[in-house]
């Protein structure tokens, strides 16, 4: 499978995909023909060759004509649907104005069809758009990767006046993506290249394993301490055995505390959304018995998951290990049985089925309602997937 994998290490933003795309291969007249297809004027492309800090990269520019012309995304939409553009990259590119319109209606608390776009509704936005994802598609990729991102600090001027960086739309698009800040003066994400990320990435973090074929840079407008560039990896992997993602592991070693409050602690990491909580007795110095609490939990709640430590323990300091995870491929499913819908959980290695596993909570509650062993749920739903799946019976195993 041929994948690329985005090195957000400066950030990102429209124009610099579309440059990092250049620098790997992409061919700009097949990009300028494809991007012909929109039957748009008033502007020009161009990719010129730039060093940031000692390293060649493609910075890529368009130059527009039109003089500071507002769309709103019915205008965006219109263009796009009328274009001679394929569907998948209409409906890509479609999806990105969306996320933009919604996020700025929210922070503005306007109707969707009210935001007027400003400076991601002019030409050179909808070329970054459309162009990346044409970029994407030209090059072979079937499936995209980023890393966790680098944003800035400070403050920008803008349309609506000085704002924080990030500016609240980008914050708002990478809402569940992990991100990161050096302490750089500068406005380092902008909105569409965050959103064209969130739209392209099957996942943020640690890259997968790859055989890299062709490398590109992508240079930012900015001269900045370190070099204004995003850099893409694109080549070969084999992602059919296993699912792989980065998670955090929490631990700390407690001594000096009710032991019945970490039960409390436990139940209310695991509802703030931690995939695990564990403890471990262990014995510290003076042989002293004490607890090792250990959380497993995604990179972008390590914030929240500390403040709960630390608040709800005695704790004076963690341990934190990022961690490399594999893991079978699962989806829920909902199946019919004697006793009612259940819910199970099915894991996959590829396309192999290694096992089906009935939810708990479901399973609980249809015992208790109806005065039955727990057991012989767990058996009904377990011998009624099985038999569901072996025969393809598809409306009798529903997808969640």
């Amino acid at each position: 499978m041929k994948v690329a994998y985005f090195d957000c290490f400066a950030g990102v933003s429209g124009d610099m995909i579309l440059g990092a795309l250049v620098d790997a291969g992409m061919d700009i007249r097949e990009l300028e023909s494809e991007l012909n297809k929109l039957r748009i004027s008033g502007y020009k492309i161009k990719a010129e060759k730039t060093v940031k800090k000692g390293i060649s990269g493609t910075k890529f520019n368009v130059d527009i004509t039109e003089q500071n012309k507002e769309r709103r995304l019915k205008d965006i939409t219109q263009i796009i649907d009328q274009s001679g553009l394929d569907d998948d990259i209409k409906n890509l590119s479609k999806k990105v104005f969306k996320e933009l319109a919604m996020v700025e209606a929210k922070i503005h608390h306007k109707n969707i069809e009210a935001i007027h776009f400003h400076e991601v509704g002019g030409l050179d936005s909808i070329i970054d758009v459309v162009g990346s994802f044409i970029g994407i598609k030209k090059l072979g990729v079937e499936t995209v990767y980023s890393s966790r991102i680098h944003v800035g600090r400070g403050f920008l001027k803008c349309q609506h006046g000085v704002l924080p960086v990030p500016a609240p739309a980008t914050l708002a698009l990478l809402r569940g993506i992990p991100i990161y800040s050096s302490g750089i003066e500068a406005e380092l994400v902008t909105p569409t290249g965050a959103c064209i990320l969130k739209v392209l990435s099957k996942r943020f973090g640690i890259m997968p394993e790859m055989e890299v074929g062709q490398i590109g840079y992508g240079a930012g407008n900015k001269e900045l301490a370190i070099p204004n560039l995003l850099r893409v990896y694109i080549g070969e992997t084999d992602e059919s055995e296993h699912e792989k993602d980065e998670v955090i592991l929490i631990e700390t070693n407690i001594d000096n505390m009710n032991p019945e409050i970490l039960g409390y602690v436990s139940e209310k990491l695991l509802k703030q959304g931690a995939y695990d909580v564990f403890m471990t007795p262990i014995f510290m110095k003076k042989n002293r018995p004490a607890t090792m609490l250990s959380v497993l939990t995604m990179p972008s709640r390590l914030d929240e998951t500390l403040s709960i430590i630390f608040t709800e323990t005695s704790t004076l300091g963690v341990r934190i290990h990022r961690l490399e995870r594999k893991k079978l491929s699962r989806k829920i499913a909902s199946i019919k049985t004697k006793f009612g819908e259940i819910k199970v959980k099915i894991s996959k290695i590829g396309d192999q089925i290694k096992s089906i596993t009935p939810e708990y909570e479901t399973c609980k509650e249809i015992a208790i309602i109806q005065g039955i062993p727990l057991r012989d749920v767990y058996y009904e739903a377990n011998r009624t997937a099985q038999k569901a799946l072996l025969e393809g019976k598809k409306n009798n195993l529903r997808n969640e």
